[in-house]
């Protein structure tokens, strides 16, 4: 059998979210959870992780984002950042932001706001899987 692996930034949109996905669900699986994904959005959800009577519904992102379509939803929103698996509950997110974001225009007008690189203040809302 002939393995390379692939160049993530050589993948299309769509190749990168299930690379992104397989990756997350990989990490969740060392905690016990099952992930399923999902073939349409189910209330804001990309894909909901199970383990017994805990379920997870998880947004995959690029990168760490927060955006009002997930609010009051108990959305999870995890990514990959230095090859490190992170995931963190959205509204807790939205709760910390500072108030220049609050009013920037991506929030007010576009309805979301993401970072190239985590904000420190967030660590502490953030898990590192």
């Amino acid at each position: 059998m002939d393995l390379c692996k692939v160049t993530y930034e050589k993948l299309n949109a769509k190749q990168q979210e299930n690379f992104n996905y397989h990756k997350v669900a990989s990490a969740l699986a060392d905690y016990g959870y099952d992930s399923m994904r999902l073939n349409n959005d189910w209330q804001g959800a990309d894909f909901i992780a199970v383990k017994g009577d805990s379920m997870l519904k998880v947004q995959l992102k690029g990168r760490f984002t927060v955006d009002k379509k997930y609010l009051g939803k108990k959305i999870y929103i995890a990514f990959i950042e230095d090859n490190i698996v992170k995931i963190f509950k959205h509204d807790e997110a939205v709760n910390m932001l500072p108030d220049n974001i609050k009013q920037s225009d991506p929030w007010n007008i576009h309805g979301s706001y993401s970072w190239g690189k985590t904000p420190k203040i967030y660590d502490s809302v953030i898990n590192e899987i």
